[in-house]
């Protein structure tokens, strides 16, 4: 009987990658930060901790690499969603697809956001690529702007200011403290709220209207 490794290794590199990363995130889910160790993932997938360590460098580039794999599939969900109507319908789907992607797979989520590794910090080209994983996002503000829907601003700060807005509705959600049946109607609340604040008819944050 083959390892998931030797069956992985027939698919290619790429695979084998995704049958490590798929071993690490189910670890850290099931057993928590300590059994993420080289050795331990190479005992389960079949594979010598050489591979391993050529493919990763040793546990902190596995984890640097996890958290490239949550940013990169964040992006690819936000590359599938349909332009829709209008700029607001597209921003507003954008905001669901960050919601269902943290409910399909919150493992990654955890190591996205909330540091479950301790010591671990990810480096400066990872950053960056979770900071364009939300060009999708900025695209659509911009959009929004060009088109009348949203007040002239800085796209950048609105979009940053979305995603603050989402992802606690989104943490709060997934801790537990939303009710399933409450989570998804609060959040859409939460985004037709956004999408008026920042409305072109809406006074400026630090403005009083008329």
């Amino acid at each position: 009987m083959s390892t998931p490794y030797q069956d992985a290794q027939r698919a290619g590199q790429d695979a084998v990658r995704a049958v490590i990363l798929d071993c690490a995130i189910a670890l850290l889910v099931a057993e928590g930060s300590a059994a993420l160790t080289v050795r331990r993932i190479a005992a389960e997938i079949g594979s010598s901790t050489k591979v391993l360590y050529t493919m990763f460098g040793g546990k902190e580039g596995l984890l640097d690499a996890l958290y490239r794999e949550g940013f990169a599939r964040l992006r690819r969900a936000q590359e599938q969603v349909p332009r829709g109507e209008g700029p607001l319908d597209y921003l507003t789907a954008l905001g669901r697809a960050y919601r269902e992607r943290a409910i399909a797979e919150p493992a990654y989520y955890r190591v996205m956001f909330e540091h479950p590794v301790p010591g671990f910090r990810p480096g400066a080209e990872a950053l960056a690529m979770a900071d364009g994983a939300f060009d999708a996002s900025v695209a659509a503000v911009e959009a929004c702007m060009a088109a009348g829907v949203f007040r002239p601003g800085d796209a950048h700060e609105v979009s940053k200011l979305f995603w603050a807005a989402t992802h606690g509705a989104v943490s709060l959600e997934l801790a537990g403290h939303f009710a399933p049946a409450d989570a998804g109607p609060r959040y859409e609340a939460l985004m037709a709220a956004l999408g008026r604040a920042f409305g072109a008819g809406a006074p400026a944050a630090g403005r009083r209207a008329d």
